[in-house]
């Protein structure tokens, strides 16, 4: 046989035995129960710790809800209810870790009660920032930790979005040294508030809603909240004076959604992907949305009030540095897996700063 007629026929036996191969893969009594696509409809219920359609953080449960209708073709909805509306705002880990609903949105800090590592996942005071804090997530073996920290509430935490570095506040009067902290009452909540206390201030626990009237009538002395942005809608320019930066207590607040475990698996994993690939999108979108929203509404502010926009000074945050310290400390020291949490954090980011040194702050110290 001609070494030309060998390799037509080998060509054509490959080809034949390439398309027997592909017709038995392409048989679907052959295929795996996974990989088949079915007509079956999922309806599931998502409960946040959000008002109805608060922008941005409630924004994107609406967004994830669409997002995940249309890239199952309409094979999963995803009803949202905003706090209260379902149940209490801050029983969503509870609803969902129960399968009273499949899904939540919200962030981990809210369930310290629950379990203390969990504020980990949200912020730490002096901590990493939006940048880094994805970078630990997504690539640093992050997740797997908040996954596991969430498993035995049956729940599977995904990334929901980031706030980015907040800003530290409003006040009623100069915070010129750390003693100026002493007797303050404000309204400012996770390690951040313990954080305060340390300094001789007072953290106050106040609803959302209820922001504007307490610092309005002297409940409170300051609050913090998250940006220009939402700062600019609750209206706190017209009620205080000093805008303080930057947020160490909330450095790059990391937000979240979550799901029954066990519900979740039972998706075909088409779905758990398309899952997967919405949070994932939420988590693009949020900073985003806050980054431009925050330079618009940060000069209506300066344009429509007196308002002075001023920075902690070096001694005051080098105080409640240490004070974070102090307090993470004692968080550590009491549960073990808050410990196993926070040193893993650190590792990250001292791996990580060093790059953020050489490029992020030259950027912003030398070339903006």
């Amino acid at each position: 046989m001609k070494r030309k007629e060998f390799l037509k026929k080998g060509s054509i036996a490959a080809l034949s035995s390439a398309v027997l191969v592909n017709a038995c893969q392409n048989n679907p009594s052959k295929a795996e129960a996974p990989n088949i696509i079915s007509n079956k409809k999922y309806k599931w219920k998502m409960v946040t710790t959000w008002p109805p359609n608060f922008p941005v953080v409630g924004e994107i449960a609406n967004y994830l809800s669409q997002w995940v209708e249309e890239m199952s073709g309409g094979r999963m909805k995803i009803e949202v209810y905003g706090g209260g509306e379902l149940v209490p705002a801050l029983e969503s880990f509870d609803a969902v870790s129960i399968g009273a609903a499949e899904m939540g949105c919200g962030a981990s800090y809210y369930w310290v009660g629950k379990t203390p590592s969990a504020q980990f996942f949200t912020s730490i005071p002096f901590g990493m920032n939006a940048q880094q804090v994805a970078a630990w997530l997504i690539s640093g073996g992050g997740m797997e930790l908040w996954q596991e920290v969430y498993a035995p509430f049956d729940l599977i935490p995904f990334a929901g979005g980031n706030t980015g570095v907040q800003m530290g506040g409003w006040f009623n009067k100069r915070i010129d040294r750390v003693e100026d902290l002493q007797g303050l009452k404000m309204r400012i909540p996770g390690m951040g508030g313990k954080v305060l206390t340390k300094a001789g201030g007072a953290a106050v626990l106040v609803a959302g809603g209820e922001i504007y009237t307490s610092l309005e009538r002297g409940v409170i002395d300051a609050t913090e909240w998250i940006g220009p942005y939402h700062d600019y809608k609750m209206g706190f320019h017209k009620i205080a004076k000093y805008y303080y930066t930057p947020g160490w207590h909330e450095t790059g607040s990391q937000l979240e959604f979550f799901a029954n475990k066990t519900m979740f698996e039972k998706l075909p994993k088409d779905l758990q992907t398309i899952i997967e690939t919405a949070t994932m999108r939420a988590q693009a979108w949020v900073l985003a949305e806050f980054d431009a929203k925050n330079g618009v509404y940060l000069q209506k502010i300066k344009n429509e009030k007196e308002v002075e926009v001023l920075r902690f000074p070096k001694p005051v945050l080098d105080a409640l540095r240490v004070y974070t310290k102090e307090t993470i400390q004692e968080i550590v020291s009491q549960n073990k897996q808050s410990k196993k949490v926070y040193e893993h954090f650190m590792q990250f980011k001292k791996s990580i700063d060093p790059w953020s040194a050489l490029t992020e702050k030259v950027f912003y110290n030398d070339l903006m």
